[in-house]
């Protein structure tokens, strides 16, 4: 039975300035979620957002409020072990908190996973794979700064995909700035872009077609999300992918995508997808439509980051990689033990649960 639920807000400073064409970053609240059962079995869960409402519908004290209030209510007294019971209540009777959703279905299935003493990948039908390649986002906004930190991330093997953020300057700079940096790096990285909506669809076709030609790998999202079929024409005019990302809230847009040919790649993400369930469908429609896959973030902290690895160690298809890299960014560290990037990837955890422990002193002092 669930006893209780607890909704933590945690600041945690970045290592350096996040600049995304929404907002510049130099805190992120991680949003934690503890379930408690009877049998004294607690798991945990995220719904860290990004920029809060600068980039979604969702912000940090929407989601503490939103469950707190109306959420935790519903579930109180139900059945812990029956996840997919109580995650169908909690979908039927509140109405969007998509990533309200994904943090109390992650801690539910990370109880169970540990109840039953395997990894949470298990639960969602075994992992394919143990490490997850992961990409780097360059956001200082400043040329040099990211070559030498790029150049630093490969010295160290920890990244060979760099996702540049671009959008708050005219494209031509930002096409300049970009392609400085992929001259640099030459063949030894991959380098990708992500304009977070920022472009007109007239932009976005001269840009796309200057990044296509200087060997820039992948363009997510250039466009506003409602405009889905501005992303379908951009999709079919160029052979540099087109990723959709903000314009993806789940299966049923998925499904949408797929049906009108509207994107060459979907940036998965566990919170958008409003859980690792709906995550996985997200994926299963992706692969019956020849859709690339890319496992993504809101940068999230450990809890989220390590949730998104289980799901995604479970795909198929992953060849676009991740951009798991969320704990990195962060100035604190929450767990006991850190989570493990070497040689490029991120290791995707093998004990009970989500197969991290949060170190609880740590989090005393951090929460709000």
């Amino acid at each position: 039975m669930i006893r209780f639920i607890e909704t933590l807000l945690v600041d945690v400073p970045t290592i350096r300035p996040h600049k995304l064409s929404v907002a510049t970053m130099n805190t992120q609240t991680l949003v934690l979620i503890r379930v408690l059962c009877e049998d004294g079995i607690e798991g945990w869960g995220e719904a860290t957002t990004i920029g809060g409402l600068n980039y979604g519908e969702e912000s940090p004290e929407s989601v503490k409020v939103n469950i707190d209030t109306h959420i935790a209510p519903l579930m109180i007294g139900m059945d812990a072990r029956n996840v997919a019971a109580v995650m169908a209540k909690v979908r039927k009777t509140i109405q969007g908190n998509r990533f309200a959703k994904c943090a109390l279905e992650t801690a539910l299935l990370d109880a169970q996973a540990r109840r039953l003493n395997i990894p949470l990948s298990e639960l969602l039908g075994g992992r394919l794979r143990d490490a997850l390649p992961v990409a780097w986002t360059l956001a200082s906004g400043d040329t040099q700064k990211d070559i030498a930190e790029a150049e630093q991330m490969l010295e160290l093997r920890r990244h060979r995909i760099f996702k540049l953020k671009i959008g708050l300057r005219p494209v031509a700079d930002d096409v300049a700035h970009v392609l400085a940096i992929k001259k640099a790096l030459g063949d030894a990285a991959s380098v990708r872009v992500d304009v977070n909506q920022a472009w007109s669809e007239l932009d976005a076709a001269n840009g796309i077609a200057a990044l296509e030609a200087g060997g820039i790998d992948l363009i997510e999202q250039p466009i506003r999300a409602e405009n889905r079929s501005g992303l379908a024409r951009l999709a079919a005019r160029f052979a540099v992918p087109i990723m959709a990302d903000e314009a993806l809230h789940g299966p049923l847009s998925a499904f949408e995508f797929a049906k009108e040919n509207g994107a060459d790649v979907f940036a998965v993400k566990i919170a958008q997808s409003g859980g690792l369930v709906p995550s996985q469908q997200v994926a299963a429609i992706a692969q019956l439509a020849g859709i690339g896959l890319y496992g993504g973030t809101m940068l999230e902290g450990a809890v989220g980051t390590a949730a998104s690895a289980h799901v995604f160690s479970t795909f198929a298809d992953l060849t676009f990689g991740t951009e798991l890299f969320g704990p990195l960014l962060l100035t604190e560290e929450i767990l006991s033990t850190p989570l493990e990037y070497r040689d490029f990837m991120l290791q995707v955890p093998t004990g009970p649960g989500l197969g991290i422990e949060i170190d609880h002193d740590k989090l005393a002092r951090m929460r709000r």
